[in-house]
């Protein structure tokens, strides 16, 4: 994630480099519990940037990094355990990571391919986009966007594989996360 200046050397002309405004970026997701009902929780240290050209969103670039630490499910000890090694494995697998490879129009808006990396293993995904928002003034003078981006993906694709099954055959933890990235972003 540190090829930052050279990368700004070759933004597209018409392109503008955006920096992720983590105080004001999250990302988020949802899973079914017991196959009963979902839970929600938020990650809230979300950094990285966005390079933007409205007239050419193809030659648009998203890098984004997770501080998987900073989940909140709103209950500490279902997060100790999802930052424990039967989960998320925060202390080998402190940061989940994405790159885009490919963003396109379609009638219903922009979709983004790109590559997650979570708990060291990366996986294509495809985020249905809204936004980019338009440019507006931040209060301190710099102009800023906001985009969010929504994918679904296999936990155990990732190798996120606990689970436990219960005596109605249900398990506890649903195998299909949704996950969402809302972001606030600076223009440089």
């Amino acid at each position: 994630m540190r090829f930052v200046f050279a990368l700004a050397l070759a933004l597209p002309l018409g392109a503008a480099e955006y920096t992720i405004d983590s105080r004001h970026s999250s990302a988020s997701f949802a899973v079914r519990h017991m196959m009963v009902s979902n839970v929600r929780g938020q990650f809230s240290k979300v950094t990285g940037r966005i390079v933007y050209d409205p007239a050419k969103v193809e030659t648009s670039l998203v890098e984004a990094s997770i501080d998987v630490s900073t989940i909140d499910t709103r209950e500490p000890k279902r997060d100790a355990d999802l930052k424990s090694d039967e989960f998320f494995d925060v202390a080998r697998f402190p940061e989940m990571r994405f790159r885009s490879t490919k963003v396109w129009k379609e009638a219903s808006g922009l979709k983004m391919s790109g590559e997650l990396t979570l708990h060291g293993v990366t996986q294509p995904v495809v985020l249905t986009v809204e936004g980019p928002s338009p440019e507006v003034k931040h209060a301190s003078g710099a102009m800023m966007i906001g985009v969010s981006g929504t994918t679904k993906i296999s936990r155990k694709a990732f190798g996120l594989t606990w689970n436990r099954v219960l005596e109605t055959g249900a398990v506890v933890v649903g195998d299909e996360v949704t996950v969402t990235i809302d972001i606030e972003a600076l223009r440089k």
